[in-house]
């Protein structure tokens, strides 16, 4: 059993906002962080639930890299859960949209020079 045991992960299964119970202020904190929009694009240009958390092309370690989804997750802009080994992930686009309609396709379209 110890050894069945060592190959599995412990971690806890992530916490998640309902975009409902989400302030204006708290959307706009997670989306005004670089990292942060750089995974929201990413996960808008992905299939639901393909994206692992190493999959992404950001400039941080795996504890910061932790502590942004964990910040998304808080905005109610992303829902994850374990498959098997990975943790994927996926926008929470529909539910984000209804409660604050325009704010991600702003983010989105934006260029990043603004």
């Amino acid at each position: 059993m110890a050894n069945q045991e060592a190959g599995r992960s412990h971690r806890a299964a992530p916490v998640h906002t309902d975009p409902s119970e989400v302030s204006v202020l708290t959307a706009l904190s997670a989306l005004a962080d670089p990292v942060r929009i750089q995974l929201v694009r990413e996960l808008a240009g992905s299939v639901e639930w393909t994206r692992g958390c190493g999959s992404f092309d950001v400039p941080v370690g795996k504890a910061a890299l932790s502590h942004h989804f964990s910040v998304l997750r808080g905005a109610g802009l992303v829902e994850q859960r374990d498959q098997g080994p990975r943790r994927v992930n996926r926008l929470r686009r529909e539910e984000f949209d209804a409660r604050f309609p325009g704010l991600l396709d702003l983010v989105l379209r934006a260029d990043g020079t603004g």
